[in-house]
């Protein structure tokens, strides 16, 4: 008789401890990319409400701002990694398409819903309607995706 252990067949892993920082690291550059978009379109999205998520201001702060875009960044470039190797995606369209699809998924449930109730709880000063479906928000997180998957397939 043997004893052999087999894993479930529907629990998928991260294939080695590399993929985290791979995805981590296309995070932080995605969310770069995306930072410097929000400079050149509405500065105080960066300086204003992604501090205020933390307390962070009044008064506005750039560098605060990019410090929590860029930690917010890279959870989300594992959460995408993990999406990578749960869904055991393969090409690099496959990926790409995945990226995408975060971007907007990230816009449409952190950027739209989440955060305009999390600055009206906190009584920031730059609380938005909501929801906020801002289509400079979309373009946003749509660079963001397709940056951090891009960089995720390039990196090896």
């Amino acid at each position: 008789m043997s004893s052999v252990t087999e894993r479930h067949p529907t629990v998928k892993r991260i294939r080695n401890q590399g993929d985290w920082k791979r995805a981590s690291g296309s995070g932080i550059i995605g969310a770069v990319v995306m930072a410097a978009a929000i400079l050149a379109m509405k500065t105080p999205t960066l300086a204003v409400a992604i501090p205020s998520l933390y307390g962070l201001t009044p008064p506005p702060n750039i560098g605060f701002g990019f410090i929590v875009h860029l930690s917010h960044g890279a959870v989300l470039g594992v959460l995408y990694g993990g999406i990578i190797a749960a869904f055991d995606i393969q090409t690099r369209i496959q990926r790409i398409a995945a990226g995408v699809a975060w971007g907007v998924a990230t816009w449409v449930g952190l950027a739209a819903i989440v955060m305009p109730v999390w600055l009206s709880v906190i009584g920031s000063p730059a609380n938005p309607p909501f929801p906020n479906f801002a289509p400079p928000s979309l373009l946003w997180h749509f660079l963001y995706g397709v940056i951090t998957a891009v960089i995720y397939d390039a990196v090896v």
